[in-house]
């Protein structure tokens, strides 16, 4: 009699247990955020629920920086950017590309626009960039957003913007940008996650600061780097692949038209630049993909 009423207990125990596992299940409807699945670098999402996102790289964070959510008037992210009160840079720009924001094209209007989301003590304009030497480089590129005309005007905000040799923007940066632009379409990915920037930092990787000492002191990266991740249905590392790029900030390279030379894995990438991609991925994930290049996977030799 009390080892029958021992099973019954635990059938029971298990029956009131059921909902709250099927609850954990159903609720994760986002296969960025899986309770069940360790994931010791996650970025917190208290503040910001977007810094859970696939493409956000782990938030410096602290009162000297900010996450810049840049939201469509549907209420889709568009596109999220980290910035440094102290430096008046941007560390980084992080999107996402997916059927729902894919193909259109749109007449690019060149409006550039203060961000009015930064104090104003703190933000970049047209005075910092005019005469400097420098090109506004868009980190979003206005190529990358040509779904809607709402969508590409917000790359054409000042935060978006790097401070790019014209011979580097319009060269081998361009040549690169045009390539991970190949990769977005539905043969190759379900989504694409991207994360492009210059580097702020480290004094050993500025540039220069253009008009230095000065209310328009202009931070120039002396590097970049784009780090993609890419999900398809691949069965291998659940459909997951990433990819990096590493590039010196200078006037001349002898091919223009090659990329391949500047692959990084994004191990290497976070090396190089001090940040944790990815960090949102589940780790056992995370630690197989940003490894080593599956430089085939990628279209490269």
């Amino acid at each position: 009699m009390r080892q029958t009423r021992f099973k019954w207990a635990a059938a029971l125990a298990l029956i009131m247990a059921a909902p709250a596992v099927f609850w954990s299940c159903s609720s994760d409807d986002d296969d960025e955020k899986d309770p069940l699945t360790v994931n010791t670098n996650a970025n917190k999402t208290g503040e910001h629920p977007e810094a859970g996102r696939l493409e956000i790289p782990k938030l410096k964070g602290g009162v000297a920086n900010m996450l810049l959510v840049k939201r469509l008037s549907s209420g889709q992210v568009n596109y999220c950017i980290e910035w440094s009160l102290a430096k008046k840079a941007q560390r980084w720009s992080a999107f996402r590309w997916d059927r729902t924001n894919s193909g259109g094209y749109v007449k690019r209007e060149d409006v550039f626009t203060e961000d009015y989301d930064i104090p104003e003590v703190y933000r970049t304009t047209s005075s910092h960039y005019s005469g400097s030497g420098y090109t506004r480089g868009h980190i979003l590129a206005s190529a990358d957003r040509w779904n809607s005309l709402e969508a590409n005007r917000q790359t054409f905000l000042y935060s978006n913007m790097q401070p790019q040799l014209y011979s580097f923007n319009g060269g081998i940066w361009a040549t690169l940008e045009m390539k991970v632009r190949s990769w977005n379409n539905d043969a190759f990915r379900d989504t694409l996650y991207v994360v492009k920037g210059g580097t702020i930092d480290n004094d050993s990787q500025i540039l220069e600061y253009a008009r230095k000492g000065t209310p328009l002191q202009l931070l120039v990266p002396k590097y970049f780097y784009m780090a993609i991740l890419c999900k398809n249905k691949s069965t291998v590392n659940s459909g997951y692949k990433a990819i990096g790029f590493w590039m010196e900030h200078r006037s001349f390279y002898d091919d223009e038209k090659n990329v391949a030379p500047y692959i990084v894995s994004i191990d290497q990438l976070e090396s190089l630049t001090g940040i944790d991609f990815f960090c949102n991925l589940p780790d056992h994930i995370e630690n197989e993909v940003e490894k080593a290049v599956m430089r085939n996977a990628w279209g490269f030799q």
